[in-house]
């Protein structure tokens, strides 16, 4: 067990930003309770919870696809998860709970702003997000980035043949 604690305490660490919580008995100080949990979500749609084949993206992916939708104009956040979830073919989806925190951090950024609006139905208010000019620009940063992180990769999973 501790040699189990010590590995997935490394794969948090490595992966980046992670909470780790351990609870323990109180008559033998045995783990009792593991939970780790990333931030920032964004798994295979296909795949259901705590499956060990979902995928866990890089952090700040969600908040480049985040971006790169508002690129297209205003949205509300449910209208955001479902243009990367059909954009992906349904091999993303976005989870509630990494959309919302991320778009409040976009806000906090200054990367996007919000405000509540009727909805086209009119029944009720939607709060929607819209990009800035300083999110412009970031998003441009980001795709670079991008870029260059995916072409490394290829790099080394298709090697070009020597001749």
């Amino acid at each position: 067990m501790f040699s189990l604690w010590q590995d997935l305490r490394y794969a948090a660490r490595t992966l980046g930003r992670a909470r780790i919580k351990q609870k323990r008995t109180k008559s033998d100080g045995r783990t009792s309770t593991l939970a780790i949990r990333f931030h920032g979500r964004l798994s295979t749609n296909d795949m259901a919870k705590g499956s060990p084949n979902r995928i866990e993206l890089l952090q700040g992916t969600l908040d480049m696809l985040i971006l790169r939708t508002l690129l297209f104009g205003p949205a509300h956040g449910h209208e955001i998860a479902k243009h990367i979830q059909r954009t992906t073919v349904d091999v993303l989806q976005v989870e509630h709970g990494s959309l919302y925190p991320a778009l409040h951090r976009l806000e906090r950024k200054g990367w996007v702003i919000s405000k509540w609006e009727m909805a086209k139905d009119r029944k009720r208010e939607l709060k929607y997000y819209r990009l800035t000019p300083s999110g412009k620009k970031q998003l441009a940063l980001e795709e670079s980035k991008w870029k260059q992180l995916a072409g490394a990769i290829a790099r080394v999973m298709w090697p070009a043949e020597e001749g």
